[in-house]
């Protein structure tokens, strides 16, 4: 037999249950290929947690392989040219590169990482500030069906405006947990991007595979709040667009507008019992057209 009151409980549940869960923190782990022991050990963890892999790397097929045969997301982590003066890795993009070569790099590093479905940049402060450069990559991969993690390395990377006019999809790192790579420092970004999620709805954060790193992972995972859900980076494509870390505002900038001020009532607003607040869901729901419908079905 229907029983209003019996939907309308489980209904409001339903609610209740779908508000609480708001946060999706999506975790990358860097440079696979090279550290195995390591890398295992992160395989071992949630399948949500992806890795990004370095083409040229001695065991980058093998781990791409392993972790897509776990059910992970994988991306290309593309070496890309940095502002610093260090050695640069072999098939580094550089604004300086013709398309054609570009083309080839990205089309060998797809060959060598297989089950890739995304690219980001490995270092490439210089590149993805290069927006002529950029312009190069996305059209190279406007021919594959890759989206394009930027891993923020430059606070002024071209990387969206570069992807106008291709179908290539863009997404922004908004912390790195181990820039240093020590213990307690790795716990407070991790808390970080856990209260970024919270915030806005959503966060990337980025690792890499230190023995630090692995173990401060190991011991935090399982203590996420309920409100936070991991998830890969391709489920966070129709998101609204973070523009990567908040820099300081600048001192040539115009001031922000401010409230006139906060409406205050003239006496206390009494406080809403929270079994009251459910009978007014509650009632709102048996009121609804959709309850309507539902039972005129039984």
């Amino acid at each position: 037999m229907f029983q209003p009151s019996k939907l309308s409980a489980a209904l409001c549940g339903l609610f209740l249950s779908l508000s609480a869960h708001a946060g999706k923190l999506s975790i990358v782990i860097d440079d696979f290929g090279y550290r195995p022991k390591e890398e295992n050990k992160v395989l071992q963890m949630p399948t949500a947690i992806s890795v990004a892999v370095l083409p040229n790397a001695p065991h980058a097929r093998e781990m791409a392989t392993k972790a897509h045969q776990g059910g992970r997301e994988v991306l290309i982590h593309l070496p890309m040219a940095p502002l610093s003066k260090q050695p640069l890795e072999k098939d580094t993009l550089t604004p300086e590169m013709s398309s054609t070569e570009i083309e080839r790099i990205i089309r060998e590093a797809s060959g060598k990482v297989p089950y890739a479905v995304g690219l980001n940049n490995h270092m490439g402060s210089k590149m993805t500030s290069s927006l002529p450069g950029m312009q190069k990559v996305m059209q190279v991969l406007n021919h594959y069906n890759y989206y394009f993690l930027d891993s923020m390395t430059i606070g002024n990377s071209q990387s969206i405006p570069a992807a106008q006019g291709t179908n290539v999809k863009v997404l922004k790192r908004r912390v790195f947990l181990d820039d240093s790579q020590d213990e307690a420092s790795i716990r407070t970004q991790f808390t970080r991007a856990v209260k970024l999620a919270q915030r806005d709805g959503y966060a990337i954060a980025i690792g890499h595979p230190h023995p630090t790193t692995v173990r401060v992972l190991q011991q935090m995972l399982p203590t996420l709040p309920a409100d936070i859900t991991l998830v890969r980076p391709s489920q966070l494509l129709n998101e609204p667009l973070h523009q990567g870390t908040t820099p300081p505002p600048s001192k040539t900038q115009p001031p922000r507008f401010r409230a006139p001020g906060v409406c205050k009532p003239n006496k206390p607003l009494a406080p809403v019992p929270q079994s009251h607040a459910v009978e007014l869901i509650s009632d709102s729901i048996v009121q609804s057209s959709l309850f309507k419908h539902l039972e005129s079905l039984f």
